[in-house]
C-alpha cells in the first residue's frame, strides 16, 4: 500500500474512532509502520478531524521528515515497536471504560481483566498495567518497553490503553474488543462472574 493511502486509512480509522466515542478532544493517537520510518498522528490533534498530508512522518530515530510536529507520546509508540517488529500499527485511547480500570485499586496488575470472552482472549490475551507516570515522562516509555515483547496490550493507570496491531485494523479491531471488555468488567465489578477456564484458553490459543 502506498504512503497516502496509508495516511488516508489513518484518517478514516481516526474519524471512526472519535464519532463512537472511544476518545475524545485532542486525546489519543494512531502510528502505522512505514518501510522507511512511520506514520503517526500530530500533537495537539483530534483523531476525528486528521489531514492525512499533516501526519507526521518520522525516521526510527525520532526526526520529523515530514508533516506536523508529532504526538508528544511518540515514545510510547517507538518503545513499543522496538519490542515488537513485527507489528505493524499502533493505537493508544483515553477510551472511558479502559481508563476507569485503569484507576481502581483492586486490580492485578499483572492481567488488569479476566479472561471473559473467547474475542478477548484471542484479540488482546494478558493486560498488564503499567503504573502511573505524568504525560510526557520518558520513564514511562521504559516501562512500556519493558513490557511490550511479551504483550500486544498495555494499560496505562489513570491513563488508558495502549495496543499493537499486525495492521491497523487488527489494532482498532483489537482495542474496541479491550473497551467493550472494559465495559463489561466493570458492570461485573463486586460479583463472581464465570471465566474462561485454563483449558478453554488453551484451546483458543491453539486456534
Amino acid at each position: 500500500m502506498k504512503e497516502s493511502q496509508i495516511r488516508e486509512q489513518i484518517a478514516e480509522q481516526g474519524k471512526s474512532i472519535f464519532q463512537r466515542g472511544l476518545t475524545a478532544g485532542s486525546s489519543g493517537n494512531i502510528s502505522v509502520r512505514l518501510e522507511d520510518g512511520w506514520l503517526l498522528t500530530p500533537t495537539n490533534s483530534s483523531l476525528g478531524n486528521l489531514d492525512p498530508a499533516k501526519i507526521s512522518k518520522l525516521d526510527w530515530d525520532g526526526k520529523l521528515l515530514a508533516g506536523d510536529p508529532p504526538s508528544k507520546e511518540h515514545f510510547v509508540h517507538k518503545a513499543v515497536y522496538r519490542q515488537r517488529p513485527s507489528s505493524g500499527a499502533i493505537v493508544h485511547l483515553h477510551s472511558t471504560h479502559s481508563v476507569a480500570v485503569s484507576c481502581l485499586p483492586d486490580i492485578d496488575p499483572e492481567d488488569v481483566i479476566p479472561p471473559l470472552t473467547a474475542y478477548y482472549v484471542m484479540r488482546v490475551g494478558s493486560l498488564p498495567l503499567i503504573p502511573y507516570f505524568r504525560p510526557g515522562d520518558k520513564r514511562l516509555g521504559e516501562a512500556v518497553e519493558q513490557l511490550a515483547g511479551k504483550h500486544a496490550a498495555l494499560l496505562l493507570a489513570n491513563h488508558g490503553p495502549v495496543v499493537a496491531g499486525k495492521s491497523l485494523e487488527a489494532a482498532v479491531y483489537a482495542i474496541e474488543e479491550l473497551e467493550e471488555t472494559a465495559k463489561i468488567y466493570l458492570l461485573l465489578h463486586g460479583s463472581n462472574p464465570r471465566i474462561l477456564t485454563a483449558e478453554q484458553i488453551a484451546e483458543l490459543k491453539a486456534g
